[in-house]
């Protein structure tokens, strides 16, 4: 979709549908206000006729009969004054692309300068909103609709706006790719095929490299941890390491970015219950963030150094599976128990976190869907973040904040130690007690994230939605959860 910015008057905008935000609070406002006298106060008698509410998640269509150059106006509500922010906007915004996607081709948005955001951030929500609110998870259907979309343009004469237009646009495609591989079926996107998507990612960009190491070279490198957990599938694994070089950095850090990509989850011999199990294709969903962030901030240029590490296998059952009682030897030499063979991300990510520190990464932050107890604990709107740094782990709370990948902090703790505590090795990989399970798997995990700023994302309940949510992430399947804090977090180290 292309996005673009133009500075105009309503009555000027060429467009199938012209959006603008209305409050629930009774009264027109801002572009609404003015769009009512340019069509003789006919959105005031559907206000007070209760057809415009301004209630969120709504977007009534009014035909213009060339009142206006646009074809179509959509009057989107924007809820209460008190509770606009940008995910009220990203929601209006969806909901105007889900209207109007079967027959638009462009959709133009008025800004409005009385809203408690700057025209810079309302564009990038809008942004967020549109591109994300019209994504279609349907590709493989034999009749797919035809995507009509093709262009959104911001109304705006703010200096602000056409960076933060751009830059949103880059951001919101890259995340609708990684939805693409978390939404890929399990026959096509194995491991080898992952890697194949993560060279053509590289491919797009000179500032990109990737290479693919495949079982036998993971086992020659030492991840006894990661082979174990492979070993069972006849789809061999991939460590994916993808390198970002800018062609000027602001500074020495290398942003290390692992990524848990277990392509199929079936548990292993600790076999997973069959309801829902088809959605264990998206336990790939922070690798393929990851890949996908990269591409991202290749295309923007981002002036910050970066390594991506993605352990890409299955999780099979089999006569070669890992087993209960297995002890595997990580890269860092320690020895893990198994305990439960559905406890195999943490056991990849084990070994993919000092690796990527061997590859020169100062700051590390892994992104997993890792652990049920945390959807349980916080749905599908947050993420959980654990760090061993408090700096660290706030600043990528406020990345996931401020882009819309919502993060919250959870606390680590070396008596969490105790539940990961083995008889037989040097620690195990669960706990039969379901007491702290989040906190004790990123306890485990930071056993194996070696010297300086490390971060753990729980993203068990924002990468892939068994549900639609009501908001501008309508669909089932996979959300993109990652890129966009990824690039915010990028942004930060830079400036």
């Amino acid at each position: 979709m292309r996005v673009e910015v133009e500075a105009g008057s309503p009555e000027s905008v060429e467009a199938d549908v012209l959006a603008a935000p209305l409050l629930a609070s009774g009264d027109l406002k801002g572009p609404v206000a003015t769009l009512n006298g340019r069509l003789g106060g006919l959105l005031a008698r559907l206000s007070a006729e209760g057809e415009l509410t301004g209630k969120l998640n709504t977007a009534p269509l009014v035909h213009l009969n060339g009142e206006l150059k646009a074809a179509r106006l959509a009057v989107a509500g924007i809820g209460a004054p008190e509770a606009v922010d940008a995910d009220v906007l990203r929601t209006a915004a969806g909901t105007v692309a889900a209207e109007a996607k079967d027959f638009a081709t462009t959709i133009a948005w008025l800004l409005d300068e009385s809203l408690p955001l700057s025209p810079a951030e309302q564009a990038r929500a809008v942004v967020d909103g549109t591109i994300l609110g019209s994504y279609d998870p349907g590709r493989w259907k034999s009749a797919a609709a035809p995507v009509r979309l093709e262009r959104l343009l911001l109304i705006s004469g703010d200096e602000g706006v056409a960076e933060a237009t751009r830059r949103a646009g880059v951001v919101a495609g890259w995340t609708n790719r990684a939805r693409d591989l978390a939404n890929e079926p399990p026959n096509e996107l194995t491991p080898a095929a992952l890697a194949d998507r993560a060279a053509e990612i590289a491919d797009s960009s000179p500032l990109l490299s990737a290479e693919a190491i495949d079982l036998e070279g993971i086992r020659a490198l030492g991840m006894g941890s990661f082979a174990g957990v492979a070993q069972g599938s006849h789809n061999p694994a991939r460590l994916i390491v993808v390198r970002y070089e800018p062609s000027t950095a602001t500074s020495d850090i290398v942003l290390g970015l692992v990524g848990k990509a277990v392509t199929f989850d079936t548990g292993g011999i600790s076999i997973k219950k069959a309801l829902y199990m088809e959605d264990m294709k998206g336990d790939m969903a922070g690798g393929g963030a990851v890949l996908a962030a990269l591409g991202a901030l290749a295309e923007l240029e981002a002036p910050v150094r970066a390594v991506g590490v993605v352990g890409a296998t299955e999780n099979s059952v089999g006569g070669g599976a890992y087993r209960p009682g297995d002890i595997l030897t990580a890269m860092n030499g320690k020895t893990i128990e198994i305990i439960n063979t559905d406890a195999e991300g943490r056991l990849v990510l084990a070994d993919c976190l000092p690796y990527a520190r061997q590859l020169g990464a100062t700051h590390l932050v892994d992104f997993a869907t890792l652990t049920g107890a945390m959807e349980r604990a916080l749905g599908d709107f947050y993420a959980g973040v654990f760090a061993n740094d408090s700096d660290w782990r706030t600043l990528v709370v406020e990345s996931g904040e401020a882009s819309g990948d919502h993060a919250w902090p959870w606390p680590l703790h070396s008596r969490y130690r105790r539940f990961v505590d083995s008889d037989y090795a040097d620690l195990k990989n669960s706990n039969i007690r379901s007491q702290g399970v989040p906190v004790l798997a990123a306890e485990f995990l930071h056993e194996f994230a070696g010297d300086g700023p490390w971060a753990h994302v729980d993203m068990a309940g924002t990468g892939f939605f068994t549900w639609p949510r009501h908001d501008y992430l309508k669909q089932r399947g996979g959300t993109g959860y990652g890129v966009r804090l990824i690039c915010e977090l990028a942004d930060r180290l830079a400036a």
